[in-house]
């Protein structure tokens, strides 16, 4: 009779706790409120396991992240784990290794060296940051009471192998504005993925945060330095995902709050298919509407702004003319006619202007101007110009005012439209690229906060930094130096964060590079012929590339190469607005 009084006194509890109203106001949620649970006890190590198979294991356990590496942590020894350091991963190749030192092993100790190869990290921003080379990492083991061998050092921070690494950490884009907060700028981030249903949140914490390392002085937010979450972003009863903030800000315009639903519905609709509902202080941001799809903000976006003119086709440089991609005929003007002997070119995003880099006696010139019409000659005058590339404009049909070069491999140049319709040189400071080798590509991305460059053969990424009227290229890195090497010849933006690369490899003939350096995948193959010399990508535009036989195109890196009914060259050179 005890156990049955007992059993109804708890079913009475339980009713009582399902009772509990859900929907109550939520309260502000800052750092002080997340308190560490107390950490279960994981899995021990199986029984009588050597060193190197244990050192092995607890790599492999690392892809638990649950209660601080609670199941990492089971294969060291009290002290170790109290000292192991957590901070974000390094990631190694998945086929690492295990082995002996030359240090014999006593009966209580031993050394195992752990040895790999780098692919990269995760910075404190949880951005990817490559990082090359090989690795080798004392580990020391000795026996516990039980005689069972438990780590005593291991090495600092956690070592995670690539395989592991992928189902673990999910990718996931956060959006920051142009200094301009004319245009929405990608900033891609890592998080891990248990639980999923906290994902959301940790997205928001880092929005919240800012942009990334690499881009702090390139990007800006739309919320204020103070902002904070007020709950956890969470699905709502009706099917919403609500962001929760406060402390976003003082003197919030309308203007201002439709910049932060954009940057907050942009960032998570890669984590989530359900509406997103903006709160600050749990009241909607914005009066006039409650729920929000991506669709929704792209004007606040700036996505008109990036938008290529679908009547905008491409163009060729061929024979010193520039022709049209859409049948191969000479443009009207004089850079069609092969009057100014042209190399490369460059149309602005709008398509109402021209840049040409023409050879004249031994020299190369820069020409800017209105498409169809005569070119101005740019007082800049160098043995070698790089392809010229087009920096973002002020609106959605304005024409671009500054196009940029890389001047004899050793300097960046920035030509700007004055009010009187000149065109003048102004230098870009490039002392953090300068060490690398001599620029033979530069491609401005189309939002004009990034720059790709090919250096030496090298793929390389660079922010751009304005302070005032200086201007210069920041936080450069190499990216996919262990397959690229030195044989890229020719890149282009597919996207924000997405360049296609051609180079001279068999195996790589043209390749899609995420700008963070982490992926890259392979375009088919089939029909081409290295080195594939150049290479034209924009968004919802088909890939062109030119090899030895001719000009090929391609929608999807599992097209089949297709021919172009245009006859060029092999040194012609394609390209589209950008």
């Amino acid at each position: 009779m005890k156990r049955l009084a007992m059993l109804v006194l708890v079913l009475v509890t339980l009713a009582g706790c399902a009772a509990i109203p859900t929907n109550t106001q939520p309260k502000p949620i800052g750092s002080k409120d997340n308190k560490a649970s107390n950490t279960p006890t994981a899995p021990e190590p199986r029984q009588n396991i050597d060193p190197f198979t244990l050192v092995r294991d607890f790599i492999e356990a690392t892809s638990n992240p649950d209660n601080n590496y609670a199941s990492a942590r089971a294969f060291m020894t009290e002290d170790a784990s109290r000292k192991w350091d957590t901070k974000n991963p390094t990631i190694i190749e998945t086929g690492f290794s295990t082995v002996p030192t030359s240090q014999a092993p006593q009966d209580k100790t031993q050394t195992v060296l752990l040895q790999g190869k780098y692919l990269g990290r995760l910075g404190s921003d949880n951005a990817f940051v490559p990082q090359l080379g090989d690795f080798q990492k004392p580990v020391k083991v000795e026996r516990n009471s039980e005689n069972q061998w438990r780590i005593s050092e291991p090495p600092a921070g956690i070592y995670m192998p690539q395989g592991i690494f992928n189902t673990t950490y999910r990718r996931i884009t956060l959006y920051f504005y142009n200094p301009e907060f004319t245009v929405l700028v990608p900033d891609p981030r890592y998080v891990v993925i248990p639980p999923a249903t906290s994902i959301p949140t940790r997205v928001t914490e880092l929005l919240i945060a800012g942009p990334g390392d690499a881009v702090r002085d390139t990007l800006v937010s739309a919320l204020g330095p103070d902002t904070d979450k007020f709950s956890d972003t969470l699905e709502s009863d009706d099917g919403a995902l609500e962001v929760n903030l406060t402390n976003v800000g003082k003197d919030l315009t309308p203007e201002k709050r439709k910049q932060i639903v954009a940057q907050v519905v942009k960032s998570l609709s890669g984590v989530t298919s359900s509406r997103l509902r903006v709160l600050v202080d749990g009241q909607q941001i914005l009066p006039d509407q409650r729920d929000y799809r991506p669709s929704d903000v792209s004007a606040t976006a700036g996505e008109a702004l990036l938008a290529l003119n679908a009547n905008l086709q491409g163009m060729i440089v061929a024979d010193g003319s520039v022709r049209s991609l859409t049948d191969g005929a000479p443009i009207k003007g004089p850079a069609g006619t092969g009057a100014y002997s042209v190399t490369s070119a460059a149309q602005s995003l709008d398509g109402s202007r021209l840049a040409v880099v023409s050879r004249a006696g031994g020299r190369m010139r820069l020409r800017v101007g209105e498409l169809e019409q005569e070119l101005s000659e740019v007082d800049l005058v160098a043995t070698t110009l790089s392809r010229p590339t087009w920096q973002l404009s002020s609106g959605p049909k304005e024409p671009g005012t500054e196009v940029w070069t890389a001047v004899d491999g050793t300097s960046v140049t920035r030509v700007t439209r004055s009010d009187n319709g000149s065109w003048t040189a102004k230098g870009v400071n490039i002392t953090d690229i300068l060490p690398f080798g001599s620029i033979s590509e530069l491609r401005l991305s189309r939002d004009g906060t990034r720059a790709a460059l090919v250096i030496a053969g090298k793929l390389y990424i660079a922010s751009v930094v304005r302070d005032n009227q200086d201007v210069a290229l920041r936080s450069p890195r190499q990216l996919q130096p262990s397959i690229l090497g030195s044989a890229v010849q020719s890149i282009d933006w597919l996207s924000q964060d997405v360049l296609v690369v051609s180079s001279s490899l068999p195996s790589w003939p043209v390749t899609k590079v995420y700008t963070d350096g982490y992926k890259m995948d392979r375009y088919s193959q089939s029909n081409l012929n290295v080195p594939v010399g150049s290479v034209a990508a924009a968004p919802a535009r088909q890939v062109q590339v030119v090899d030895p036989s001719g000009l090929w195109s391609a929608s999807d890196i599992t097209d089949v190469w297709r021919s172009s009914g245009i006859r060029v060259p092999a040194g012609a050179l394609v390209f589209y607005p950008g």
